[in-house]
C-alpha cells in the first residue's frame, strides 16, 4: 500500500465517507500527568462543516473536557475492520459555546447520556479542528490479501497494491 500525501478535495471527500460511517471514535487526549487517555466518543456530524471539524458532547466535568486546559492536541481514531477501513485525525480541540450548534447536533441518543438536554449545563460540545488525518482503505479481498502476505513471507518483499494510503493536511 504506497503512502501519498494529498489536499485533493476528492481525497477530504473520501476520508468523510470513512468516518461517517463509523459512529465512534476513539479520542485520545493528555493528562496533565502526561499520560495519554482514549475514550469512545460518538461522532456528531455525519458530514464536513465547513472547517473540517468533528464534534462530541461529553460531560464538562470529565477528563476529556477538564484535560484541554493542559494540552488541547488530540487524536480520534475510527476503524471499520469489517470493510478494513482505517482512519487517524489529529487536531487542536476547543469547548464550543454555541447553543444552536448544540441544538443542530442533538440526538435521542445524546439525550440518554445528558437527559437535561442540550441546555444542561454540564453539557460540553468539544470541537476539533482536524489539521491532519491519515487513512487507509484497503480494497484487496481477504484471500487476496493473505495471498500477498504469504508471497511477501517468502519473497522478503512488501505487498503492494492492497489499497489506499493517504495523508492530508486539512
Amino acid at each position: 500500500m504506497s503512502t501519498i500525501a494529498s489536499t485533493a478535495p476528492a481525497d477530504h471527500k473520501k476520508l468523510w465517507d470513512l468516518i461517517k460511517d463509523i459512529r465512534f471514535g476513539m479520542y485520545t487526549h493528555r493528562h496533565a500527568s502526561g499520560m495519554m487517555h482514549s475514550l469512545p466518543l460518538t461522532t456528531q456530524n455525519e458530514a464536513p462543516d465547513e472547517g473540517n471539524r468533528l464534534y462530541f458532547f461529553v460531560a464538562r466535568t470529565s477528563d476529556a473536557a477538564t484535560q484541554i486546559a493542559h494540552d488541547d492536541n488530540v487524536n480520534v481514531s475510527y476503524t471499520s475492520p469489517s470493510d478494513d477501513s482505517y482512519v487517524s485525525v489529529s487536531g487542536k480541540v476547543t469547548i464550543l459555546e454555541d447553543m444552536a450548534k448544540k441544538e443542530a447536533l442533538w440526538t435521542p441518543m445524546a439525550k440518554a447520556w445528558f437527559p437535561g438536554g442540550p441546555a444542561d449545563p454540564n453539557v460540553a460540545l468539544l470541537e476539533v479542528h482536524i489539521g491532519h488525518a491519515e487513512y487507509w482503505d484497503v480494497k484487496a479481498s481477504k484471500m487476496v490479501q493473505v495471498a500477498k502476505m504469504l508471497t511477501a513471507a517468502v519473497t522478503g518483499k512488501p505487498p503492494t497494491d492492497l489499497g489506499e494510503h493517504k495523508k492530508l493536511n486539512l
